[in-house]
């Protein structure tokens, strides 16, 4: 990879979110997962573009966009009135920036604001907002010669999301240590792949990785508890940890197919109260995961 293309993968990874590919300037994706015995199900549409913009030499910015819509489809029976708590939409901008400061180091960052609600009112309130910002160190040697190349990322991302913000690391070490074999190591995502066929255009992989979403519930929810009161659910979350095995298919070198498998180890959804402390766990069993789509990437 050339110099201009490393810095674009800076930018991208402070312009998307944690869970997409480096080097993706655009996504259309779906997921889908069943909840174990359960006839609930979680089904999300998702999909992002990222434009880089050269400033000056070794500075640039990306705006980004991302949208998601996600479909909980909610049969079990609960102590709550589940009328409004099926659709969640999210609409998220951010401008990341990044310049070198060394002859080693670069240094990147990022804004960003997000719109995620159910939007039962039918339009956003102040509750439905999440800022988020993050700092980036890379030192990146893919672009040196060197037989078994690598690049480590690490920093920082701070959110409003959890309602007690603190900053959450941020980790990621690549390193190619065969000409047909990579592999990452880090937090949200940790993986490794086998590249195959003329121009290494068929994927395999195995990864442990991080998904969730999170919403404000417009109306709020009042909540039964067995003393015969109510809580009230204000907001609804999902955290996963998974892992799985992947295939891409490389229709050209910039246009990719893929598709993943998995299985959860945490599954946790759950409707929480102003102070985002828990109110109702809708599921936490483990469950198969399943995620494809088609990316635009470098």
């Amino acid at each position: 990879m050339n110099k201009q293309t490393n810095i674009i993968i800076v930018l991208l990874l402070l312009s998307g979110t944690c869970f997409a590919q480096l080097t993706d300037l655009a996504r259309i994706e779906y997921t889908y997962f069943p909840q174990e015995q359960s006839d609930n199900s979680f089904r999300r549409f998702r999909t992002f573009i990222n434009v880089p913009i050269k400033l000056k030499e070794d500075t640039y910015l990306v705006p980004g966009f991302e949208y998601r819509n996600v479909n909980l489809k909610f049969e079990d029976v609960v102590p709550f009135s589940r009328e409004d708590l099926d659709r969640f939409q999210s609409f998220s901008l951010s401008l990341g920036y990044t310049q070198k400061i060394s002859e080693e180091w670069r240094i990147g960052a990022k804004l960003g604001t997000t719109v995620t609600s159910n939007f039962s009112t039918g339009s956003a309130t102040s509750n439905d907002y999440v800022h988020t910002g993050a700092l980036y160190f890379i030192n990146d040697k893919t672009n040196e010669g060197l037989d078994k190349p690598w690049r480590l990322i690490v920093g920082g991302r701070y959110d409003t999301e959890s309602g007690r913000p603190f900053p959450l690391p941020f980790v990621n070490y690549y390193k190619e240590f065969h000409p047909d074999w990579s592999y990452t190591l880090g937090v949200p995502k940790s993986n490794i792949k086998r590249y195959f066929g003329k121009d290494r255009r068929h994927i395999l992989q195995s990864f442990v990785t991080l998904d969730g979403f999170y919403a404000n519930i417009q109306d709020n929810v009042d909540v039964a508890i067995p003393a015969g009161e109510f809580e009230t659910a204000e907001s609804i979350s999902m955290t996963v940890a998974l892992f799985g095995v992947g295939y891409e298919y490389c229709f050209t070198k910039h246009l990719v197919f893929y598709i993943y498998a998995g299985h959860t180890i945490i599954n946790d959804i759950r409707l929480r109260d102003g102070d985002r402390d828990d109110v109702f766990t809708i599921n936490d069993r483990n469950t198969f995961y399943g995620r494809s789509g088609i990316k635009f990437k470098i």
